[in-house]
């Protein structure tokens, strides 16, 4: 995610918070932290594919989706 969307979402929370907002701001903010959240779910779950475990045995076991 761009730095100044984050930038946005974080100018939408203060002024949320000072004066409120109207409800295309709301519109708004509500977008840009879905888009946000898939951001951060996204690169969550390629660190986990390139993840793996290993055993003390000496397995290795990859970490991923549904485990």
């Amino acid at each position: 995610m761009e730095q100044k969307k984050i930038d946005r979402i974080n100018e939408l929370a203060r002024k949320s918070k000072a004066e409120g907002l109207t409800e295309a701001e709301k519109a708004e903010q509500t977008e840009l932290r879905n888009e946000y959240r898939r951001a951060v779910t996204g690169n969550l779950a390629s660190q986990l594919e390139n993840t793996y475990i290993i055993t003390p045995d000496g397995k290795k076991h990859k970490v991923g989706k549904g485990r």
